[in-house]
């Protein structure tokens, strides 16, 4: 008589999201174990990879500006190392003296170059963000005068508006006889100085505003042209809207660089005819007459404006978030 075979069924298999989360009670449960973030060396691990790029901050930002501060309130004169505490005297020279903010309106020149140089980078940005020849070449050339370093564009500019210089020259070839000092009053040296601003610093808002409308989603473009939208009806309600707080960036940039211009002027004039502004005021005052304690407190000044102007600026645009979709 044969004998009977018993068999045993296989086990249910256990489908591999719950052998995971099995595997994980186990490991949460086991004495010892548990996630990275209970472990004190992986919660350290972030804030050592942040420790190099603090010192720097603190040793090149937020200790000099704490060590100028401490200065304003001294007769220091940058060289003896007696610094006696005189209080508030240093501000009320900066606020008592006229001649202090006087400077002030030469920055109006460099407020309304900063306007142009905004309605020039944001008219190529938006040209070359379309699909034409050379665009690329384009870009590199409008970018080029930012990588010159300052004090080399002071010096070629020199000589470019000197008298007989390359301005009269080029003037010349369509017969414009001038024998115009071009740096001689005030009125045309800030405008010139001015005029190299534009020169300079348009590559750099023209790679803000490219950046900005080239992260736009190409479907709204392709929506657009769809509906027969124009290329200033696209520029009006896709491009102008998902700019808007690269626009307020270069704005906020415009404003505090207007109110401390320095190297042009600096290197073409030196200050004269009328074209100092007032970081070159406090320059001349700290290192030409030696009056560092006041020089700070003029520092400190122009520091607390341009955070001034800058958050009250941040107050009557803010920075909303932009949906285009």
């Amino acid at each position: 008589m044969p004998r009977s075979v018993t068999t045993t069924p296989p086990p249910p298999r256990v489908p591999h999201e719950d052998r995971a989360a099995k595997h994980r009670a186990r490991r949460a449960a086991a004495p010892g174990r548990g996630s990275w973030r209970d472990r004190p060396m992986r919660r350290l691990t972030p804030w050592l990879f942040l420790l190099a790029p603090l010192a720097l901050l603190v040793t090149f930002t937020y200790v000099p500006v704490g060590n100028m501060i401490y200065y304003s309130f001294t007769d220091w004169d940058g060289v003896s190392p007696d610094r006696d505490f005189v209080g508030t005297e240093n501000y009320t020279e900066v606020f008592t003296r006229p001649d202090m903010f006087r400077v002030f309106a030469v920055s109006l020149y460099y407020l309304a170059a900063s306007a142009v140089q905004i309605a020039i980078a944001l008219y190529l940005a938006t040209v070359l963000s379309f699909d034409l020849r050379f665009r690329n070449l384009f870009k590199g050339i409008l970018f080029f005068p930012y990588l010159i370093n300052g004090v080399a564009i002071g010096f070629v500019f020199l000589y470019f508006f000197q008298d007989g210089g390359t301005l009269d020259s080029v003037l010349s070839w369509f017969g414009v006889r001038s024998d115009h000092a071009w740096l001689g009053d005030p009125e045309s040296a800030n405008t010139s100085l001015a005029g190299v601003s534009v020169w300079r610093f348009t590559g750099l808002n023209f790679v803000l505003f490219l950046g900005a409308i080239q992260s736009i989603p190409g479907e709204l473009y392709e929506a657009a042209q769809l509906d027969g939208a124009s290329r200033w009806q696209q520029f009006r309600h896709i491009i102008a809207p998902g700019i808007r707080p690269v626009l307020s960036l270069s704005v906020i940039l415009a404003i505090s660089g207007s109110l401390a211009v320095f190297e042009i002027p600096y290197i073409m004039t030196g200050g004269a005819t009328g074209t100092s502004t007032f970081v070159i005021q406090t320059v001349k005052l700290a290192f030409q007459f030696n009056k560092t304690g006041l020089a700070s407190a003029c520092a400190v000044v122009l520091l607390a404006i341009i955070l001034l102007i800058t958050w009250i600026q941040r107050r009557l645009v803010p920075d909303e978030r932009v949906d285009l979709v």
